[in-house]
């Protein structure tokens, strides 16, 4: 049976940290709906009513879009392990990119990555929980380096001239893109 909160508690705080994946979905009117996986030390608690998430260069930028045009977006954590649960943050959230103001305060939050694009600020404004009983029990077998070795063999000249290309959705929405390439904190880069 579903419960809603109006925050996030301590269960819900050791949950959180415990999934290697999440997940995030947006909107907005008249285009597709985003939903991607997540992965890496990406994801901060911040409060029991805000939240974080690092966000890296990929094939598109849809959750930025979607955020400036409508601003919801829902994060889903499953717990693969025992007990069956999951958790899911419905809120309200907008992109920060590295010459905004708040950048500095967030980006202290987290490790910088290899192709850093920005990290999206959520307030939350309830969570839910639910059985899970149909999520499967699986085990982490290792985090896959691929993105971030891209990310750090990159010519930051070039990465940067092709994100800032990224200034609209798949369905023709603005996006707010970075021309700023991070090479990522040292030891972040894989073997």
């Amino acid at each position: 049976m579903a419960e809603f909160f109006e925050a996030l508690n301590e269960k819900h705080a050791a949950m959180i940290t415990a999934q290697p994946v999440f997940f995030v979905a947006t909107a907005a009117e008249d285009a597709r709906i985003n939903l991607s996986p997540k992965g890496y030390d990406c994801f901060r608690i911040l409060s029991p009513t805000r939240v974080a998430y690092l966000d890296l260069g990929g094939s598109g930028n849809e959750t930025n879009a979607h955020l400036l045009a409508d601003g919801r977006i829902t994060l889903m954590f499953c717990n693969f392990q025992q007990p069956a649960l999951i958790l899911r943050i419905y809120g309200r959230g907008e992109p920060v990119v590295p010459w905004d103001r708040g950048w500095d305060e967030l980006a202290a939050h987290f490790t910088m990555l290899p192709g850093t694009r920005q990290i999206f600020d959520i307030q939350v404004e309830s969570v839910q929980t639910s059985c899970g009983y149909g999520v499967p029990i699986m085990e982490l077998q290792r985090e896959r380096p691929t993105l971030l070795k891209h990310h750090a063999q990159a010519d930051p000249r070039e990465w940067a001239g092709k994100y800032r290309t990224r200034r609209e959705s798949i369905d023709g929405l603005p996006a707010r893109a970075t021309d700023r390439y991070i090479a990522g904190d040292p030891g972040t880069i894989p073997d």
